[in-house]
């Protein structure tokens, strides 16, 4: 018993003392742990303060833009052709935590002071409305199959249900007022944090602006500002040349979503959908105002301005709105003749494009489509760039020139026989004069009467093709390719570059017979003096610039400069002016531009019986010019097919003065009645000329 006792009194004295040593270790590894902590918390404060401290204030902290005034656009004497008209707009401000139900009670109370009438509702905004009413959202909800409503379903999926629900079994029908409010309510679910957005601009009254304004206090975030819309003071003629912007209810355009957001586009902001608009959409649009916001507990407590923003840049153009006028008027008065004549009956439209041929700078862009069905005539200038045409004997010139340059024929012997084609089993191919009422023509005559046999003849001696009259003709395979590459030269059937969308290179007929694999030897003949291919007005504007001016292929422009406009939009600052852009130069010496110069002039001042244009010879200053007729079919635009109605396009092309050329004009009547030809494309080539100099008097010489 003793034994024991000494064992467990030992025992005890060495449990006791032994404790002190444990808890010193413990309290020494606490010691070091805790001066590890310390020295983390001190290298993560020196190394990475600033970086916390920044993620701590953006969280505190956010960045909103606001859009600028739009650039403006100006004609090339400075009159403004679209600006922006400032107009009152409710606005809505979305705070950082506003909840559905805050936006719901403030569009509820805000459709008792506006009225939107020019929008209705959808069903999926009618539903989202709806189901924003917490009392009637949880009836919904508590309708729904359990399949539907499953703890194990996200917010979103359920919510899809419910939306389903109301518009499937519930449709709610609502008041005027409820429609407003359901607009109201989805503009505001739309806007992101902070951004400010247009609930009503347009039709917005004074009433409605009192109104709204007295309450203000009771409408969190919503707010009276100004909007914007473009106007154009000299008229909306050449609103299809400026193009169009997209309202803030449209927003981006669907089809590029992607583009905009990544460059910074909000979805409602409004940009250029089409032409001009579109085409400088960069510098248009300016750079949106930056302010700096700085909430605390969820609500703003400060707004500094970080960036003014910058307007957008101002455009102008070489286009005088003027003149614009003049030609749009003397293009519509011509047609309307046309249409009384009951020549015009079943055309499409015409066009007519003014441009200095030693610059490329576009003077006047005019057109106008036709629906026959409805007898309705409607501005669409920019038919000149997108819509092609067969164009007839106008292109002659690049043929002839063809000639020249290949050594086909000769400034001094340029003669060749007036003998009509005779191709086995095809009807002869001839021109518009009666056979043999020339025996042979030279090039400067032949362009003077417009012959359509000299220039098949040249050609079969161009492309050195085997030939006899009703028996046979062999044409080498490259026959089509050579002759477009002589009318490529002049632009003919490609595309100018102008500055411009949408833009057409023309269309090119089948070069080969797609049962035999044979080329179309006739239509090479067609090609020739130009029946063939179809080519757009602007191509023919280039293509008769080129020979005006010598030989430069000058590449057509409607932007003469960039700048920006004063901020009491009087004076336009321009930071960058266009240059003239030269895209080739024909390979032709003088004296063998001089036999295409002289064949234009005698066109509008020979003698021949057989010219043309005679009656411009009194046009003061001096014309050059070419017309052409080309066989065309009457196209049904509802059943989207080509008839065998026959009708013709009329077409001219010209300059003046013809010693100075300032002005270089092209003019396309399509569709018209073959048998009621008339001088329509003479009388405009006169009045475009004609007004063009009285409105820079003392820039010409004869």
């Amino acid at each position: 018993m003793s034994y024991f006792r000494k064992n467990s009194g030992t025992g005890n004295g060495s449990q006791t003392a032994n404790t002190p040593l444990r808890m010193k270790i413990l309290v020494g590894i606490i010691l070091i742990l805790f001066a590890a902590l310390i020295g983390q918390l001190a290298y993560l404060q020196l190394a990475y303060g600033s970086r916390f401290a920044a993620e701590v204030d953006s969280t505190d902290q956010n960045t909103v833009s606001k859009s600028v005034p739009r650039g403006i656009m100006y004609d090339s004497q400075g009159r403004i052709l679209v600006g922006n008209k400032a107009i009152n707009a409710v606005t809505y401000t979305r705070g950082l935590s506003t909840s559905s139900t805050t936006m719901y009670k403030v569009a509820n109370a805000l459709s008792n002071y506006i009225e939107i009438t020019d929008e209705k509702p959808s069903e999926r905004m009618v539903a989202d409305y709806y189901l924003a009413d917490s009392k009637r959202e949880a009836k919904v909800k508590k309708a729904l199959p359990k399949s539907q409503k499953k703890t194990s379903l996200s917010t979103s999926q359920i919510n899809d249900y419910e939306v389903a629900y109301v518009e499937k079994q519930l449709k709610p029908s609502l008041t005027s007022k409820e429609k407003t409010a359901a607009l109201i309510y989805n503009k505001m679910s739309g806007a992101t944090t902070l951004s400010t957005i247009n609930l009503k601009s347009n039709g917005l009254t004074n009433k409605e602006i009192a109104q709204v304004g007295e309450h203000l206090s009771n409408l969190p975030g919503v707010g009276i500002g100004t909007d914007w819309n473009r106007y154009y003071p000299n008229g909306s003629s050449i609103k299809s040349i400026i193009g169009s912007v997209s309202t803030t209810k449209t927003g981006l355009p669907s089809d590029n979503l992607q583009y905009y957001l990544v460059n910074g586009y909000s979805r409602n902001d409004r940009v250029g959908t089409s032409y001009l608009e579109k085409e400088y959409e960069a510098l248009l649009k300016g750079t949106k105002a930056s302010y700096k916001v700085t909430s605390k507990s969820g609500k703003v407590s400060k707004t500094e301005q970080v960036y003014a923003g910058q307007s957008g840049a101002s455009l102008k153009l070489t286009i005088d709105a003027k003149y614009q006028a003049e030609v749009t008027k003397a293009l519509k008065t011509q047609f309307k003749k046309a249409i009384g004549a009951g020549a015009a009956k079943l055309s499409s439209g015409a066009y007519a494009v003014a441009i200095n041929p030693n610059t490329g700078a576009v003077l006047a862009l005019s057109g106008i489509s036709y629906d026959p069905s409805k007898q309705k005539i409607t501005d669409n200038a920019l038919g000149n760039i997108n819509q092609s045409f067969v164009m007839g004997s106008v292109v002659k010139g690049a043929q002839v020139a063809g000639g020249l340059i290949n050594k086909v024929i000769t400034p001094s012997n340029s003669t060749l026989p007036d003998t009509p084609i005779y191709l086995p089993g095809s009807p002869v191919k001839k021109s518009v004069y009666p056979v043999g009422t020339f025996s042979s023509l030279d090039a400067p005559s032949a362009l003077e009467v417009s012959s359509n046999i000299y220039m098949m003849q040249l050609t079969l001696r161009w492309i050195k093709a085997g030939y006899v009259a009703k028996s046979y003709i062999h044409m080498p395979q490259t026959a089509f390719q050579t002759l477009r590459n002589n009318f490529g030269m002049f632009g003919l059937g490609q595309k100018t570059g102008i500055d411009l969308p949408g833009e057409s290179s023309g269309i090119q007929g089948s070069s080969f017979d797609s049962k035999t694999g044979l080329i179309r030897s006739g239509s090479v003949l067609d090609e020739s003096y130009g029946n063939y291919d179809a080519y757009t007005p602007i191509q023919l504007a280039q293509y008769v610039s080129t020979i005006a001016n010598g030989g430069y292929r000058m590449q057509p422009y409607v932007v003469k400069s960039i700048g920006h406009t004063s901020s009491d939009g009087k004076r336009f600052s321009a930071y960058y002016n266009k240059k003239p852009t030269v895209q080739f130069k024909i390979p032709w010496t003088q004296s063998e531009l001089n036999v295409i110069k002289d064949g234009f002039y005698r066109v509008t001042h020979g003698s021949n019986a057989w010219g043309t244009a005679h009656s411009l010879k009194s046009v003061k200053p001096s014309i050059s010019a070419k017309t052409g007729t080309a066989q065309t079919f009457y196209y049904n635009a509802k059943t989207g097919k080509s008839t065998d109605t026959e009708l013709i396009n009329e077409t001219m092309v010209g300059w003046a003065s013809s010693n100075n050329p300032q002005i270089a004009f092209a003019i396309v009547f399509a569709g018209f009645n073959p048998n009621l030809e008339g001088s329509y494309n003479k009388d405009l080539a006169k009045a475009m000329v004609t007004s063009y100099y009285k409105l820079h008097k003392g820039q010409f010489t004869n």
